[in-house]
């Protein structure tokens, strides 16, 4: 009856006919009573990319790119929303995988799809710096090497990461 989404959608039937010696002597009647489901299509967002970073604690990504759709005909779709990145973990990687939501789709026609948000999405962290502070050389008396001993030295990591210096 229509092209949008619904269950037991009614369907017309047109194009049977007979043939044949005695064909004359029939009317044919097409099927009646006939009807179908409509799903919804998938509709991907795509051209959505994550921005590599050095590690900084956190699993947020900053996403690029230009988030597009297409739609199937003429189809009365707009894409909408934000697109929010967050990294499998916070850990340094390479390749890591970044899941994307936000997305939404508005229009006459959206009720005919689900979107389906950015997927295969990955980007780098790489390692922070982590430097060394506050570290003290005590003087000696000369014993002919070049060893120094050192004291006060310490270290800043990220948030409540934990990390432990070793002198």
């Amino acid at each position: 009856a229509d092209k949008n989404v619904g269950t037991g959608k009614a369907v017309t039937v047109s194009g049977y006919s007979i043939s044949g010696a005695d064909a004359g002597n029939y009317t044919l009647v097409q099927p009646a009573g006939v009807t179908a489901n409509i799903t919804a299509a998938n509709l991907a967002v795509t051209g959505v990319t994550a921005a590599n970073k050095v590690y900084d604690g956190v699993t947020t990504a900053t996403l690029g790119g230009s988030a597009t759709i297409t739609v199937l005909g003429t189809d009365a779709v707009s894409l909408g929303g934000v697109g929010v990145g967050v990294f499998a973990d916070k850990n340094a990687g390479t390749g890591k995988a970044v899941t994307i939501s936000g997305y939404s789709i508005s229009g006459a026609d959206a009720g005919n799809y689900i979107l389906t948000q950015p997927a295969g999405v990955t980007a780098n962290i790489t390692a922070a710096s982590l430097a060394v502070t506050g570290a003290v050389a005590a003087n000696k008396v000369y014993d002919a090497t070049t060893a120094a001993s050192l004291s006060g030295a310490t270290i800043t990591p990220l948030g409540t990461d934990a990390v432990t210096l070793v002198a």
